[in-house]
């Protein structure tokens, strides 16, 4: 998460969206840079307004306009099922390794995820029923987007690094799993297309 001061600006790092490379370009810019612990890094949209949004805006005496990114959630997946194929993992039971992603993704479907498989939605992230959600939500495929509107707010060039890259994986699905990602995850396919 980052704060923008002056500009009245909250950033939030939605997770597999880029958000290692937006924080090291951005970073020294912030006057504030949450980037460890994940838990802090990752402030979903309903933990920002209910905890830091009214000590930011007391503070200041006015709102923040939060923006944040969103992924294609099939590519989304494919993304954290790449990840947690890399060597070094702390955790060993968040690991994929001898899985392929249609394994994942039917974990990731179960009523009950195994911890490789508990990643969350991106909806809940960014835009939870029956709460506020983000201001702007920008879509990861065409991250010129944020990148434009952030040289704007801030007024400065921004060059995103590579960073924090998933591995090269194979990420197909069988149509049946496909589809039932598709029902299961209707409101993320429907933000995500209300994005384009």
């Amino acid at each position: 998460m980052l704060v923008f001061w002056k500009e009245r600006l909250v950033y939030l790092a939605t997770p597999k969206t880029g958000s290692t490379a937006i924080e090291a370009a951005l970073g020294p810019l912030a006057s504030v840079a949450i980037q460890r612990p994940p838990v802090l890094k990752h402030t979903s949209v309903r933990r920002y307004w209910q905890s830091f949004a009214p000590f930011l805006e007391n503070a200041a005496g006015e709102g923040f306009t939060v923006v944040a990114m969103m992924r294609e959630p099939v590519d989304w997946l494919g993304s954290w099922y790449r990840y947690r194929q890399r060597d070094g993992m702390r955790k060993p039971e968040n690991s994929t390794r001898g899985l392929s992603f249609d394994d994942f993704v039917e974990a990731y479907l179960s009523k009950q995820r195994p911890p490789y498989a508990d990643v969350g939605r991106q909806g809940a992230f960014l835009a939870p029923e029956g709460a506020r959600g983000a201001d702007r939500i920008f879509c990861y495929e065409r991250i010129g987007g944020l990148v434009d509107f952030l040289e704007d707010r801030l007024d400065c060039e921004i060059v995103l690094p590579r960073l924090n890259v998933s591995p090269p994986g194979a990420v197909a699905l069988s149509p049946d799993t496909e589809a039932r990602l598709r029902e299961r995850l209707a409101e993320d396919f429907a933000l995500h297309a209300s994005l384009t």
